[in-house]
């Protein structure tokens, strides 16, 4: 058995300053940006050579913000209004033996800076300074699967609340960023 410590590569930068409204899942807000930043000796450019020609890439990180004073084998899924338990294997619970999250993300465009590449990419769910593990591009022929079925989250996927903004507010606000998280709290 492996007892092996994780390395931190990155953080990302995100405009999530807190861990409440972060959207449940990555690629629901499609168009809240967001940069990873790497730490050294990873932000050599050579880490991320030909990551440019993937459209998106998974990351692994960690639930940074999550207190985890011992996990339980159940949780209640948000989805299921928290009234009923499921094994935490069966949920995206950041409570976990592992506080490991995975995120697919698009990835927009690399920058080449002094400091090293930024990777900025789409639909990423993490809290502004998240710990990133790893980088892995995403490959639709092997990590797509159309026919998958998805349980228990299958029976609430469409109870996304309307949301409606007054007259002119669009204008204000980034309106199109806070209906995909709103929608979604449900």
């Amino acid at each position: 058995m492996s007892n092996k410590s994780l390395t931190v590569i990155a953080n990302i930068k995100s405009g999530f300053k807190t861990k409440f409204g972060i959207p449940r899942q990555s690629g629901l807000t499609k168009d809240v940006r967001a940069q990873i930043v790497f730490q050294k000796p990873f932000n050599n450019p050579d880490y991320v050579r030909g990551l440019e020609g993937y459209s998106h890439v998974w990351l692994l990180w960690e639930f940074s913000e999550c207190v985890n004073d011992g996990f339980t084998p159940t949780v209640r899924p948000p989805r299921l209004g928290g009234n009923k338990r499921m094994g935490v294997f069966a949920t995206r619970s950041p409570f976990r033996p592992n506080s490991i999250g995975l995120s697919s993300v698009k990835l927009e465009k690399i920058d080449y800076t002094d400091k090293g590449p930024v990777l900025t990419v789409l639909g990423a769910d993490l809290l502004d300074g998240t710990p990133i593990y790893d980088i892995k591009p995403y490959l639709p022929f092997t990590d797509s699967h159309p026919d998958a079925t998805f349980g228990f989250s299958e029976e609430n996927f469409a109870n996304n609340l309307q949301v409606k903004f007054e007259n002119g507010i669009e204008n204000a606000l980034p309106c199109e960023i806070l209906n995909q998280v709103i929608s979604i709290l449900s």
